[in-house]
């Protein structure tokens, strides 16, 4: 019994589509790599060369680099999921410290993908978007931590915001030149000093 017009075509379509993912990953995976390797802006070319592929082909899976950086970024997204996992300890200091240790692991991994978003954020939307996703999730989550009587407070919480930004750990890894050692110990450091319950918190209102 021969084979039906539909069953010769479904596995040359399957292979092709499957050709086609590889050769979609290992364009993101060259990206990547570039950019991990200090590349802030890698050219099509320079793409097309690290995944050996043909710069057509490169096109034919993003429209524009715009297209690729955003895929990168998405990609990279999924890099803050072990900030969402459950924490260990029960108690708010203890889950502090447990954020930290995860925070500064990420952000260390990640630096260099963000130098390259950082330079094309202002003219992508698409990263742009993403930023403001990751920036609120983290938020997010910080706030979920807090006890109730600093859940209110504006100035330890936008502090801790802060210090737990992936801003502040590339400045401190790159413009002060630390490393992520002491980065993480200076963070470290400025958290205990916030929390310190009989430190202020705040200047004293005038009667």
């Amino acid at each position: 019994m021969g084979m039906t017009s539909q069953q010769r075509t479904e596995p040359s379509t399957d292979g092709r589509r499957r050709r086609s993912e590889v050769s979609r990953d290992r364009i993101v995976a060259a990206m990547l790599a570039l950019v991990e390797e200090g590349a802030i802006s890698p050219s099509a070319e320079d793409v097309a060369v690290r995944a050996r592929v043909g710069l057509r082909s490169v096109f034919r899976h993003f429209s524009d680099m715009d297209n690729l950086y955003a895929e990168m970024t998405l990609r990279l997204a999924q890099g803050y999921e072990t900030a969402l996992a459950p924490f260990e300890s029960s108690d708010w200091r203890g889950r502090l410290v447990e954020a930290t240790e995860r925070r500064t692991a990420i952000f260390e991994r990640l630096l260099p993908f963000k130098r390259a978003a950082d330079a094309h954020r202002h003219e992508s939307p698409a990263i742009q978007s993403h930023h403001e996703g990751i920036t609120l999730m983290l938020r997010t989550r910080l706030l979920a931590l807090m006890p109730p009587h600093l859940e209110n407070n504006t100035i330890v919480f936008e502090s801790l915001d802060l210090l737990l930004s992936i801003d502040t750990w590339a400045r401190l890894r790159f413009e002060q030149a630390l490393t992520p050692e002491i980065a993480r110990d200076v963070i470290t450091a400025q958290i205990g000093l916030l929390i310190k319950e009989q430190a202020p918190l705040c200047p004293a209102q005038p009667n």
